[in-house]
């Protein structure tokens, strides 16, 4: 396996590294996109598992982490438009032509992967959606459910008080951008996918995507409960969908939201399978 990372510069200006995991023969690749505030480098550990199944794996780096070449701060700031608009399409414009690439991702990252696909159906063959789902809170139960709504209603005023979103400070995700956490926090509320720069909203543009979908669940996942996975299925147009659901034993590590990065064969070999048995 080989390592490379490429310079990627979106249309405005951003720059960060695209980290490349290569397989030695060819073979199917997987474009993947990280959950909120996890680096790049942090899924190297998966995307070896996937090379040694055969499969190259090109990691994204969000704006604002590790490579990127800004910081959220106080007038410095984004939100799904620019990664729709600008950093995903130039990081899809480095991948290898000549390899039959799906588009994957965790957590957020998830829903990035299927706005992305949806927004450029042509350069991805199918979505591996690892952890996702959509985040409404009305998808979780009890004290979670208020919780999660408590949150995502306090998210704008403290971004804007602060200028940004504190997260390292609060325990949930890094440093991010505020109108990337108000972006987050209005699907909390409405459960929806507003337009971000495109000229239909996005619940519409994935609602005609016609591609093959995997939806992974870790069952010890509280932040992805089982109607929120649903609810980004059904929202991905009419392709073929599969799930697969991870308990302890099947991945050999504790089945929630992160821990799964530390022991990814199992899912790697599941992904894999896949995409191999996928039209």
């Amino acid at each position: 396996m080989s390592l490379v990372e490429l310079p990627i510069v979106a249309g405005d200006g951003h720059a960060s590294l695209l980290r490349l995991h290569r397989t030695a023969e060819p073979g199917p690749g997987l474009f993947w996109m990280p959950a909120l505030g996890v680096p790049a480098a942090k899924y190297d550990a998966f995307a070896k598992a996937l090379v040694a199944e055969g499969v190259t794996c090109a990691v994204h780096e969000w704006r604002g982490n590790a490579s990127s070449s800004l910081r959220a701060r106080r007038g410095v700031d984004w939100g799904y438009r620019e990664l729709l608009q600008h950093d995903l399409p130039a990081s899809i414009a480095a991948l290898d032509s000549a390899t039959r690439w799906y588009f994957g991702g965790h957590s957020l990252g998830g829903q990035l992967a299927a706005m992305a696909a949806a927004r450029q159906p042509h350069a991805s063959a199918g979505l591996a959606l690892v952890a996702t789902g959509v985040p409404q809170a009305s998808t979780f139960r009890g004290r979670q459910r208020l919780g999660v709504g408590l949150f995502a209603g306090v998210l704008p005023l403290l971004t804007r008080v602060a200028g940004y979103y504190p997260g390292h400070r609060l325990g949930f995700a890094g440093r991010e951008a505020g109108q990337l956490m108000r972006d987050w926090g209005a699907t909390v509320r409405t459960g929806r996918y507003d337009h971000y720069g495109h000229r239909d909203d996005l619940d519409s543009v994935l609602a005609r995507l016609q591609q093959p979908v995997l939806g992974v669940r870790m069952t010890r996942d509280w932040l992805v409960p089982e109607a929120s996975m649903q609810a980004l299925l059904g929202k991905v147009g009419s392709g073929v969908k599969s799930v697969e659901r991870f308990d302890d034993a099947r991945l050999g590590a504790r089945a929630d939201h992160f821990r799964w990065m530390r022991q990814p064969q199992a899912l790697a070999a599941c992904i894999a399978a896949w995409m191999r048995a996928s039209p």
